[in-house]
């Protein structure tokens, strides 16, 4: 009975924020990603600064606000700003995947390429009118 004392009880603006915390923090993301790829003055560099004390602050602090509502709001700014850093790095890095990409391509290209046999297409089966009937006679026609 102590352990659930000791907890501060979920307020209804704390339940709502936990139901959707996953959702809002992916919607901050993404209009933040937005707001980088067309304002010239924010580039993947500022959001991985300006998350870097958000984070610190959930990370130290936001965990043990007494205020579920409160502690919620911290948890989604930090996560948000985790998927927003994701994206800035993948944004830096994205020539790099796409090199990785191709490749990858390339080499399950070469490998179905490579397994299929000779004279068969993959999946398809012959016809019974072609199997038989067609392909003697236009051997004979041509001879």
């Amino acid at each position: 009975m102590s352990e659930t004392a000791a907890e501060p009880r979920p307020t209804g603006a704390g339940r709502w924020i936990a139901a959707r915390r996953i959702k809002l923090a992916l919607a901050i993301a993404v209009f933040e990603g937005i707001i980088v790829a067309f304002a010239k003055d924010f580039s993947s560099w500022t959001v991985i600064i300006i998350s870097v004390p958000i984070i610190a602050f959930y990370l130290f602090a936001g965990r043990t606000l007494q205020s579920d509502t409160w502690r919620q709001v911290s948890w989604v700014l930090a996560a948000s700003q985790a998927f927003a850093v994701l994206l800035a790095v993948i944004a830096l890095t994205v020539k790099l995947w796409v090199l990785i990409i191709v490749g990858i391509f390339a080499v399950i290209a070469l490998i179905l390429i490579v397994g299929e046999k000779p004279g068969k297409s993959a999946g398809a089966k012959p016809k019974p009118s072609e199997s038989a009937g067609d392909t003697p006679s236009k051997s004979t026609g041509q001879n």
